[in-house]
């Protein structure tokens, strides 16, 4: 995810910190080493700036989504993939990671082969705006308070009711969160697609039109 790029010269010692001596060890998933790969050049400017995922709230994603055997994940704006390659590794789902940087899913691709589960998981460089995730029973995200807006009619309006949706960090404006955690100071958001959500939410709202 996630920072507005006006922060971005500001966190840059952060970020690089975050993305090259990351080596981010899990004892529930043993010798994961979430690795930086080659420069590329994305289609067009990200609408936010890499930060990974801290791998505990990644655990806690995946609890209070309940992800289980059978479940299909998508995470938006994957990154380095660790949100995935966990889910794939530990509960052994199927999994797809949506990222416009090509960096970033060069790196995801390394580090789903460095855990033996590329025959689960899938990295697509493409906008996730105009991405098919319809077959998603999970969805995790962390990007903006306004993107997560913008992309609260297309999450509502494609995926099929009973699938839940999880973000790291950021609310989705007016429709309440069904679960709200924190993990190490992090918040942590958890909604169910169903019916009366899609009623109420499941047009853009006037800022996004």
């Amino acid at each position: 995810m996630t920072l507005p790029k006006a922060a971005a010269a500001s966190l840059a010692v952060v970020i690089v910190c975050a993305a090259g001596p990351l080596a981010a060890r899990d004892a529930t998933v043993p010798n994961a080493v979430f690795q930086v790969a080659q420069a590329a050049t994305p289609a067009r400017t990200p609408d936010v700036i890499f930060v990974p995922t801290p791998q505990q709230v990644v655990d806690e994603m995946l609890k209070i989504a309940n992800v289980k055997k059978g479940d299909v994940l998508y995470d938006l704006g994957s990154g380095d993939g660790r949100i995935v390659v966990t889910a794939a590794k530990r509960f052994g789902v199927r999994g797809a990671g949506i990222d416009i940087d090509p960096q970033r899913i060069a790196e995801a691709n390394e580090n789903a082969k460095k855990e033996g589960v590329t025959h689960l998981v899938t990295f697509k460089n493409i906008d996730l705006f105009t991405a098919d995730f319809s077959d998603a029973t999970v969805i995790t995200l962390y990007l903006l308070p306004r993107l997560n807006v913008k992309l609260r009619p297309k999450l509502l309006n494609e995926l099929k009711n009973g699938t839940r949706i999880v973000s790291h960090a950021f609310d989705m404006g007016e429709w309440q969160p069904e679960k709200h955690v924190k993990v190490d100071g992090r918040d942590v958001y958890f909604w169910t697609v169903n019916d009366a959500a899609r009623k109420k939410f499941g047009k853009p709202s006037p800022e996004e039109k």
